[in-house]
């Protein structure tokens, strides 16, 4: 069971990683997503997607990466989605839902699963 359970880290960091490629790859499309400086929000969030992913697959410094996953995911979530939510749009409701069980899941990664509490203890 533990290697199949050992799995859920790579299953949670490779989406990350797609995630952070995809940002660079399309940047001039989601650069009016982004509230506040267009295009290099967009490679600011794409670095730190693949800076977690890396994190997690060498194991160092991923609780901080996790952590700070967790919060740049909060802040999407109510930055970017919490006013569709509220006005029941479906796209906007299932980005603030997808954010926020993300943002749940690092936080667990963190408390959980986590290595290196070098910088956070």
């Amino acid at each position: 069971m533990q290697a199949i359970t050992g799995l859920g880290k790579y299953l949670f960091a490779i989406p990350m990683l797609v995630f952070g490629v995809f940002h660079f790859l399309g940047a001039d499309a989601m650069a009016g997503m982004a509230p506040f400086g267009g295009k290099i929000i967009i490679y600011i969030t794409g670095t730190c997607l693949i800076l977690f992913a890396v994190s997690v697959f060498l194991g160092k410094y991923d609780k901080l990466a996790a952590v700070l996953l967790s919060v740049m995911l909060f802040l999407f979530v109510f930055l970017l989605h919490f006013s569709g939510f509220t006005n029941q749009e479906q796209p906007a409701t299932s980005m603030f839902l997808k954010d926020l069980s993300l943002a749940g899941a690092a936080l667990m990664y963190a408390h959980s699963v986590a290595r290196d509490n070098s910088i956070i203890g």
